[in-house]
């Protein structure tokens, strides 16, 4: 059922990262429970490693299990209560970019921005994926997954996942559950809404078809590099690196004041910033790309094996027989001269496996 020593790196959108110790792949939540079970009689720590394109894996590589929850099948479900609502069941192991085109030529809108993005269904919800406008919070209605505590089949609810940015329940307790199958409500209609200004110039509408949307939104993608490409030179990466930060009103205009005395802008405005939250909490999104830059990485910067991509400053990308070591150095010197210049922490967006530890910095603080 497993096999040893499995390299790990042509696994991962980044092509870095040593072998696992153990390697199985299940096809059902039966195949699961079994690993589970195993490696407990055995001591061996569980690594999930679905799609592999927001990971990142130690050059030493994995000491232990690494699953890969391969389970298949999509289901859709009228709503007989819910008029015009309809339910899609899509299994863990499903890529998700091929959920969304089924949704779209269903005539499903609800998820039609988040097109591209690659990667597994399962690990959509783990980070509350979101793009142009969209996110899997808005419509996803359960989780069923594991309980890696129990062995249990349980089915977790938006409530019980506590989504907030790019962050749920099931990130933050990782070693607790695997997800077996996502299940969303979307609508029935033939049209979609673009909700973010950049979609809706590229459009020329608030409105459009929803195969037009989502081919535009691919074409956005594709112009940053985040449709994966392997005749792309930006296309080993785990898309954005960097979360954008959530902090206070009053703290992005104490980061901006600070960016103007360090000559790193000509006046606070120029700081972008966007609501983010209840508007009640006074907090707003600021954009990493542009805390990046202004620390002095364009795009395109290239240090030996490593870099910033040609297109999206916030993605950090492996240009071919690097390690991750040399990734992680160039991250660590991005996020130390971002917290000079600005006195701000970013915090990552890619899952860590086979560190010891944190590789660096902490989280941002959204007090500051």
């Amino acid at each position: 059922m497993f096999l040893r020593d499995v390299a790990l790196a042509a696994r991962t959108t980044l092509g870095l990262g040593g072998p696992a110790r153990w390697f199985g792949r299940c096809t059902s939540a039966e195949d699961l429970h079994q690993a589970l079970r195993h490696a407990r009689e055995q001591d061996l720590e569980v690594s999930i490693l679905a799609g592999g394109s927001n990971v990142v894996i130690a050059d030493a590589g994995i000491d232990g299990l690494v699953l890969e929850p391969a389970l298949r099948g999509l289901e859709l479900r009228p709503l007989r209560h819910e008029p015009g609502q309809v339910e899609l069941r899509a299994a863990a192991g499903e890529p998700w970019d091929e959920v969304v085109a089924f949704a779209v030529a269903k005539g499903l809108a609800g998820i039609e921005c988040l097109s591209g993005i690659p990667g597994s269904t399962g690990a959509v919800p783990v980070q509350n994926v979101g793009a142009y406008g969209q996110d899997i919070a808005s419509v996803l209605t359960r989780v069923q997954a594991l309980d890696r505590e129990s062995l249990e089949i349980v089915d977790l609810t938006p409530t019980e996942l506590a989504f907030s940015y790019r962050d749920s329940a099931l990130r933050r307790a990782p070693h607790r559950w695997i997800v077996l199958e996502v299940v969303l409500q979307l609508v029935t209609c033939p049209f979609g809404r673009a909700q973010y200004d950049e979609l809706r110039k590229a459009l020329g509408s608030d409105t459009a078809p929803l195969a037009e949307l989502r081919e535009t939104v691919l074409r956005l993608r594709r112009s940053k590099s985040m449709v994966l490409d392997d005749t792309d030179e930006n296309h080993r990466s785990v898309g954005s690196f960097w979360k954008n930060p959530i902090v206070s009103a009053k703290l992005a205009e104490s980061i901006a004041q600070r960016a103007v005395a360090a000559g790193l802008c000509a006046r606070p405005e120029e700081l972008p910033r966007f609501p983010a939250g209840l508007a009640a909490l006074n907090q707003v999104k600021l954009p990493a790309a542009w805390l990046v830059e202004r620390a002095g990485f364009a795009r395109g910067f290239r240090r030996g094996r490593v870099g910033v991509s040609s297109r999206h400053t916030l993605a950090l990308v492996h240009h071919g027989a690097g390690t991750t070591a040399e990734l992680l150095e160039l991250a660590s010197e991005i996020h130390g001269r971002v917290f000079d210049c600005f006195g701000l922490m970013l915090e990552p967006e890619p899952v860590f496996l086979g560190f010891g530890s944190r590789p660096f910095g902490e989280p941002a603080d959204a007090e500051g």
